[in-house]
C-alpha cells in the first residue's frame, strides 16, 4: 500500500511516456504545468516532455483555454466562488491571461450574483454576533474571502436590510 522510501520511480521510454500522459490528460481537463511535472516526474528531460507536450496539444488533450473554461464554471457553480479567488487561482496554476479571461465568459452574472446571495444569507443565519455593524462585517469579510467582489458585498448586503444603525 506504502511506497517504500528507498524505491526509485519507474523510468519510461518517451513512447511509453506518452501513452501515460494521453490517459492522464484524457480523463480530466489539465494545464502545461501538472503535465511538466508529471512527464519530469517519468524521467523525461525537458526535450523530450516538450515534444509531448506539443503533440498532446495538436492532439487536442492538453489544452490550457479549456482547462481554464472547466475550471471556472467548476468552481463558481459548485464551490460558489467569486471571480477574485477564481482568477488567483488561475494564475497559480500558470495559466496565461488571455485563458483566463476565456474561462471567466464561463460565468453568467445573474447566477453568479444570485450564489453570491444565496452563500450571504447562509452565512447571515449561521452567524451569531447581534451586533447589527460586527454582523455586517463579518459576512462581508467572509464573502471577500469566497472572492467576490466588494460593490458587490455591499449591494447583496443592503438587499438583505443589514444596514448598519446609526447612533444617536
Amino acid at each position: 500500500m506504502f511506497k517504500s522510501p528507498d524505491k526509485t520511480p519507474r523510468q519510461y521510454t518517451p513512447g511509453e511516456a506518452l501513452q501515460k500522459i494521453g490517459a492522464f490528460c484524457a480523463y480530466q481537463e489539465r494545464t502545461q504545468k501538472d503535465v511538466e511535472q508529471k512527464l519530469k516526474s517519468y524521467g523525461l528531460d525537458e526535450d523530450e516532455a516538450g515534444e509531448i507536450i506539443i503533440r498532446l496539444s495538436r492532439e487536442k488533450l492538453l489544452d490550457e483555454e479549456r482547462f481554464a473554461q472547466a475550471f471556472v464554471r467548476g468552481h463558481y457553480r459548485q464551490k460558489k466562488w467569486g471571480r477574485r479567488r477564481i482568477v488567483q487561482d488561475l494564475k497559480q496554476k500558470g495559466i496565461s491571461e488571455y485563458c483566463i479571461k476565456s474561462g471567466l465568459k464561463e460565468i453568467d452574472g445573474e447566477e453568479y450574483y444570485q450564489n453570491l446571495v444565496d452563500i450571504m444569507e447562509k452565512k447571515d443565519r449561521q452567524e451569531k454576533e447581534k451586533n447589527p455593524r460586527v454582523r455586517r462585517m463579518k459576512i462581508s469579510q467572509y464573502l471577500t474571502g469566497k472572492g467576490y467582489e466588494q460593490d458587490l458585498i455591499k449591494i447583496a448586503l443592503d438587499d438583505l436590510g443589514k444596514v448598519p444603525e446609526d447612533e444617536d
